[in-house]
């Protein structure tokens, strides 16, 4: 401030009344000067409101509701990144408002938006109805501007994505930023596109073209998770809904950090695999952000929020002295929110000894999708029981709150037994190793989708996989399917269709009864997933009896946001937003 005059924070009361928290009145509140970029992100599917869709447990253990709402982490970076640059963004969450309330008018809401360009993220190929649909709208109510799509899938599916004819440009591979800015500003200034790196875009005549894909960044750390971004956009334009990761993250306000973009892993399904990485985005390795800088985002959230932040991507892939350093600068640097870990491999003493002198409160998860050691290995992972055992048991002792243990449904070399057997792993886990209960397994089947560029998707019979769909059209078809057995894009040699939502069902049960014995769940809430689970098996089969697709599912409305498990089941403790109000203040109005 001039003059070091520190001004008095008003009351969170009149905060609150600058800031449209609640929605109402939101239109008149939109700026109405034209923005260089709108980023918006679309539901999974745009007509979830009206069709009747059982989406059974596609969700089920991640924080967003089958629409996936949760926009990329990367908007945060990109819009912050092209703010440094001059260039005008907002970032528009449509998915979460229009899950938030039936009443939210997206058509109207984004005829009210002014910008010259409009990105559309199509990361996971399960928003391929709904953001192909946004930029329908878009176009009809914006004719003159012009839509940009960015992603994994979209990359993947870009000589296919740039024929609809409500999509202008695509960027193509990991990353936006400088493709994206020198789109802008060329189109700004009315100069030509033919040299922007990793654009595919269409001439006059609607010939399509693809710039090489050739900015491929070796270093995140010239873009920052600058969370500074969304919270001057909540009060430039005095609407927090549309900027919220997901729909109830204003009563469970976590954040995340990123480690970096690629990987070094070769799992079987992932589209986030080294594989496909090198085959399809033209990376060969991973580009890292350095301790330092992932410590100054982390920081930059402790401004804010006191809530957890899940750092994604083990901090072990880019080596130990990686570890060590990011380990040690949190230590110093005094960071005191709660940490969530992933692991991509077991770990031991010495790792979770750092970890414990580092971070005061700390959370692991490990995906580690089988106990069946052949399953296991044929998927990509491979390590045995005994190093996962004395992984969790390190962890434990080293004082981790909790610990999530994740499996999956849809394997190479699983058949229904190995499926529901993991429940009997589990079980002997939680008797040895957890008598404080801060181990949690949990299970999911592999849907809607095989990602594309994955091994299983690219050589399906090689590694026993049957692909049921492959063009994008296919894929954004099924999304409208009445039930989420439809939906799946594949089936295995161990595990038909059918198969693979029976085992989904039956383990569910058991898993269920594991968490009662074990006190990981009440009676009551035991109960209630008890009754979900089978209320899911029986309106999956009454679709398979309908022949008019979904019509009549009335009792979709009555399962809520998880069928398989407790949604809260996987929500680490965390101060909701009206708690962290004051440190939020105090960082607006010390700037």
């Amino acid at each position: 401030m001039t003059w070091g005059i520190r001004p008095t924070l008003p009351s969170a009361r009149q905060m609150l009344g600058r800031v449209d928290f609640c929605g109402r009145g939101i239109y008149h509140l939109i700026r109405m000067s034209k923005l260089d970029l709108v980023l918006i992100h679309a539901p999974s599917n745009y007509d979830f409101r009206r069709r009747s869709i059982f989406y059974g447990p596609i969700s089920d253990v991640i924080p967003p509701a089958p629409v996936f709402e949760m926009y990329p982490i990367g908007f945060v970076s990109l819009g912050a990144y092209l703010e440094r640059h001059g260039i005008r963004s907002r970032v528009v969450n449509i998915a979460s408002r229009m899950l938030r309330s039936a009443r939210f008018d997206a058509e109207e809401f984004i005829a009210k938006l002014r910008a010259r360009v409009f990105g559309i993220d199509l990361h996971w190929l399960p928003h391929a109805h709904g953001s192909l649909e946004l930029a329908r709208i878009v176009k009809r109510r914006h004719p003159d501007s012009k839509v940009v799509f960015g992603g994994l899938s979209a990359t993947y599916f870009c000589e296919e994505l740039i024929q609809y004819p409500q999509v202008d440009f695509v960027i193509r591979g990991d990353s936006a930023e400088v493709p994206l800015l020198e789109l802008l500003t060329r189109l700004k200034k009315g100069l030509p596109i033919e040299e922007v790196p990793n654009l595919s875009w269409k001439d006059d005549a609607g010939v399509p073209h693809h710039n090489p894909l050739s900015w491929v960044p070796s270093s995140l750390d010239d873009f920052p998770l600058d969370y500074d971004y969304p919270t001057r956009l909540v009060i430039r334009h005095r609407d927090i809904l549309s900027i919220l990761p997901f729909r109830n993250w204003l009563s469970y306000p976590i954040t995340m950090a990123l480690t970096c973009r690629g990987c070094t892993l070769n799992c079987l399904t992932c589209g986030g695999s080294a594989y496909a990485f090198r085959n399809f985005y033209c990376r060969d390795k991973p580009a890292y952000r350095s301790p330092q800088r992932l410590v100054q985002d982390i920081r930059g959230v402790q401004k804010y929020l006191k809530g957890p932040v899940f750092i994604i991507g083990d901090i072990r892939q880019p080596g130990e002295e990686y570890a060590e350093e990011l380990l040690g600068q949190l230590r110093a640097q005094g960071v005191k929110v709660p940490l969530v870990l992933e692991l991509f491999s077991p770990a031991g003493k010495e790792f979770f000894d750092q970890v414990r002198k580092a971070v005061p409160q700390f959370n692991i998860q490990f995906s580690i999708e089988s106990p069946d050691e052949e399953v296991r290995q044929a998927f990509g992972k491979g390590y045995s029981n005994r190093e996962v055992e004395n992984t969790v048991e390190e962890a434990l002792k080293a004082g981790c709150k909790r610990f999530d243990l994740f499996f999956m449904i849809g394997l190479p070399k699983q058949d229904f037994h190995s499926a529901v057997e993991t429940a009997t792993y589990c079980r002997q886990l939680l008797r040895e190793l957890d008598p404080e209960r801060r181990l949690h397994p949990q299970i999911s089947p592999l849907a809607p989708f095989l990602d594309p560029g994955s091994q299983a998707f690219e050589e399906p019979e090689k590694f026993g996989y049957q692909r049921l769909l492959h063009s994008l059209e296919e894929h954004r078809q099924a999304l409208l399917e009445p039930s989420w057995k439809c939906m799946l894009n594949y089936q295995t040699r161990w595990l038909s269709r059918d198969e693979l939502v029976a085992a989904t069902y039956e383990t569910a049960l058991k898993f269920n009864e594991l968490k009662l014995e074990h006190g990981l769940l009440s009676s009551r809430t035991a109960r209630s997933v008890e009754s979900r689970i089978r209320e899911s098996l029986r309106l999956v089969n009454q679709v398979d009896q309908m022949a008019g697709g979904g019509k009549g599912l009335t009792q979709l409305g009555k399962l809520g946001r998880s069928t398989i498990c407790e949604k809260k089941e996987l929500e680490w403790p965390a101060l909701p937003l009206w708690l962290n109000l004051s440190g939020i203040l105090r960082a607006l109005f010390s700037r």
